[in-house]
């Protein structure tokens, strides 16, 4: 392995959306920064399975009413 070509591998604290902390080795800042997290595995909709939808100024409730005859025939 060369030397002087990595970067410095030390621990940092992760602190969670809840609070919770824990201690792991990083490359990131310094030794004993603290890295805070705004998404994580606890509250992000990818891991918890539980989705939103986002009805800005009523789009849902539009296209619902634009579409709504789409496939049904006319008589």
């Amino acid at each position: 392995m060369k030397a002087d070509i990595h970067p410095e591998y030390h621990e940092i604290t992760v602190v969670m959306t809840d609070g919770t902390e824990f201690k792991t080795r990083s490359c990131y800042g310094k030794s004993g920064d603290t890295l805070r997290l705004d998404i994580d595995p606890k509250s992000h909709p990818a891991w918890t399975g539980v989705q939103r939808i986002n009805d800005s100024r009523g789009q849902v409730a539009k296209f619902n009413k634009r579409f709504a005859g789409i496939g049904q025939k006319k008589s």
